[in-house]
């Protein structure tokens, strides 16, 4: 006679619910290995440990590209292995060198914005001159007392300094 529906919910005591867990993991997989002998599914069994053979082999490689586990290798694999890194080398250094050349190209495009703004900001302050020939311009400060007094700055090129 088998045992009535219980009810799907968290075990709260955490022994009992990995011994749960356990029993329910290890029914399933009998389940699912008589399910497989049945149905003549074994083909994925085979199609498993090819996929395990190949992940090893990845995981062997990746070790001996790190310079791991090299024991045991010939000189031919080891030529091969360092012909594989300088070609990875090879990708990885024009990879920087696009990026580095992109940013290159973009810090070009903002000190030419900055420049042209440089001008124009040196067009508004040194555009209007006077009979003398330096540049004046008009800024209209508030003095803190609630007037608008224009005040007339004149702006003249700063000296420069010799060694």
């Amino acid at each position: 006679m088998g045992r009535g529906k219980i009810a799907i919910r968290r075990i709260d005591n955490s022994a009992s619910r990995q011994v749960t867990f356990s029993k329910r993991r290890k029914g399933l997989i009998k389940k699912a290995k008589e399910l497989a002998i049945l149905c003549d599914a074994e083909f994925w069994q085979r199609e498993a440990a090819i996929l395990k053979q190949q992940l090893q082999n990845l995981q062997d490689n990746h070790r001996q590209l790190m310079g791991e586990q090299l024991y045991g290798l010939r000189v031919e694999d080891l030529q091969n292995l360092e012909n594989q890194l300088e070609m990875s080398l090879k990708g990885v250094r024009m990879k920087k060198g696009n990026l580095i050349h992109q940013e290159n190209v973009e810090l070009f495009k903002k000190v030419n914005l900055i420049r042209k703004e440089n001008i124009e900001l040196h067009k508004k302050v040194y555009g209007t001159r006077d009979e003398n020939g330096n540049a004046v311009s008009s800024y209209v400060f508030d003095s803190g007392e609630g007037s608008n007094v224009p005040i007339h700055l004149q702006l003249s090129q700063p000296e420069r300094y010799k060694d």
